[in-house]
């Protein structure tokens, strides 16, 4: 059973119609989107209970919960054939760090892409605290795990994606190449950035030119300005 903490997720949980068992508040906390919360429990036969602060602190292993946590079945990974017309997808090539993740998640969602692609090793698994930097974006958002992110995208290409990459040494900048679609953008894990393999299955690789010593930036901010300059240009 999975739980999620945290007054926005627990809210889009319910909001989306994910399966819950129950909801648990802390005794004493108050306020709108608490009260938000118990109503939509109450129109989706939610079960809530109220406990004692520290029980909750016990339960998510973290105190960062907001008051409240709901217990359900884990988060569900989605099919790329449960996504037709699709016009923009974001691959990830191995991020590791659930914050990142969560991170990406959530400015993909804003950015409008259609799902994004994770590979089943080396890459952080759909915990508590992907879905509490993802702020709800995890409920709305598919997320595709596969077995190997190339051949993906060999497959994507296939069926008309143009696949673009980004690496700090690529020769197109972000804001000059243009963007055929449907699109496919591909993000490397922290530190290595994308694998020689998956580079070699990308229509271009492009870079964002960066000031001072610092050679890249992280994963989740280059994400942000590239998602949003290809929404941009729509």
């Amino acid at each position: 059973m999975s739980v999620t903490a945290g007054i926005h997720p627990v809210r889009e949980a319910l909001r989306a119609g994910r399966p819950l068992d129950k909801v648990v508040i802390a005794e004493g906390a108050a306020g709108p989107r608490l009260q938000e919360i118990i109503a939509l429990c109450r129109e989706r036969g939610v079960p809530v209970r109220f406990e004692p602060r520290e029980a909750l602190d016990r339960l998510s292993k973290t105190a960062a919960h907001q008051g409240v946590l709901a217990f359900g079945s884990a988060h569900q990974y989605a099919d790329l054939l449960d996504i037709p017309d699709a016009r923009l997808l974001v691959v990830l090539d191995g991020v590791e760090d659930p914050h990142n993740l969560g991170a990406i998640i959530r400015t993909a969602y804003a950015a409008g892409a259609d799902a994004v692609v994770v590979p089943e090793r080396r890459n952080a698994p759909l915990t508590e605290v992907v879905a509490r930097a993802a702020a709800g974006a995890l409920e709305h958002l598919p997320i595709v795990r596969v077995t190997n992110i190339a051949q993906t995208l060999q497959q994507l290409k296939k069926t008309g994606f143009w696949i673009y990459g980004l690496d700090e040494r690529g020769p197109e900048l972000y804001d000059q190449v243009t963007f055929n679609t449907p699109t496919a953008l591909v993000f490397g894990a922290e530190g290595r950035g994308l694998r020689p393999n998956v580079q070699t299955h990308c229509d271009a690789l492009v870079r964002i030119p960066i000031h001072g010593a610092v050679s890249s930036l992280n994963v989740s901010v280059a994400a942000g300005i590239t998602l949003f300059e290809w929404r941009r240009r729509q």
